[in-house]
């Protein structure tokens, strides 16, 4: 892909340590515009002193257009954004790269073949945000037939989406969080359990008491360490405390980056979400995240693309 100055925009620390991992794959400093959400600020100071490849950060809310403006390579945190669709529509940019959202990627991904409409999962969208959206898709699929479109991901998207992406001219580079790792500090001790908390009653997804019944389950036969989600609200967080064995351990980074450097075995629980996929690369060996041995996953995934690559040769 021709070198054109790339600027990250992401919205989320896990957007934020893509954005890092990338940057340091590709061996470029990476200016970043950063939304003032929830543990951006602590993770990008946290990035920065770890040695991301980084260049100027900048904080924004709304869309950062001088900023994007100025540099053609957009590395998108969010490709369902509607102020993505907004911005590339009316900028245009040379070149895209979309960094991992959690596992909307794999609907992203779906989405670009045309699979299913343009639009966040499980979110009814109106108003400006479906105005737009045509005009960014065919903004994003005009520079994917050009080889201007990047998948940087760390999901398995599967051999037939895959393929079905490199036909349409997408590149896909998978990564295992190499940076991530070669970069961690030593973990606090959290002893031999840790769960991860969840936003799900926050969302509505999950009633609390349902919730609280899940942890104490979790905890009736020894002490856990308690990581907080980044959107757990205070009332949340006094009922997880209050729940026998259950040690609230507040570290304001994503897991990935508290548990990098975890040494020797421990067992992590969580809801279903994302970090089943993420940690399953970060994590050690002697790991396990509900039950299954990390590393797994990575394996997999190379015996996966050894296996498409046979198929291609």
């Amino acid at each position: 892909m021709e070198q054109i100055a790339p600027i990250a925009w992401v919205e989320s620390p896990l957007q934020l340590i893509g954005a890092a991992e990338w940057a340091a794959a590709a061996g470029l400093a990476v200016p970043v515009a950063g939304r003032l959400t929830p543990q951006m600020s602590e993770t990008a100071d946290e990035l920065v002193a770890r040695g991301a490849w980084f260049g100027r950060l900048e904080p924004y809310l709304g869309i950062p257009w001088r900023l994007l403006a100025q540099h053609g390579h957009w590395l998108v945190g969010d490709g369902f954004s509607g102020q993505f669709r907004l911005a590339a529509t009316v900028l245009r940019p040379r070149t895209v790269t979309f960094l991992d959202d959690g596992a909307n990627t794999l609907a992203l991904g779906d989405a670009l073949l045309g699979r299913r409409a343009f639009a966040r999962p499980d979110v009814a969208e109106k108003g400006l945000t479906t105005t737009f959206a045509p005009f960014a898709m065919e903004t994003v699929l005009r520079r994917a037939r050009g080889g201007r479109v990047e998948f940087f991901t760390a999901f398995d998207l599967g051999t037939e989406r895959r393929v079905a992406l490199r036909d349409r001219g997408f590149s896909l580079r998978q990564h295992e969080f190499a940076w991530t790792r070669a970069s961690a500090r030593p973990a606090t001790n959290l002893g031999d359990r840790v769960v991860l908390g969840s936003a799900r009653p926050v969302d509505g997804r999950m009633t609390l008491d349902a919730y609280l019944e899940w942890l104490s389950a979790v905890a009736r036969d020894r002490v856990v360490s308690y990581l907080p989600h980044r959107r757990e609200t205070d009332a949340q967080l006094a009922a997880v405390a209050a729940v026998p064995r259950v040690e609230v351990v507040p570290s304001h980074l994503p897991v990935e980056l508290v548990l990098a450097g975890a040494q020797g075995p421990l067992d992590v629980v969580t809801l279903p979400s994302s970090t089943t996929t993420t940690l399953s690369l970060v994590l050690g060996a002697g790991a396990t995240v509900n039950g299954r041995a990390v590393r797994a996953t990575a394996a997999r995934i190379r015996s996966a693309e050894a296996s498409e690559r046979r198929a291609q040769a």
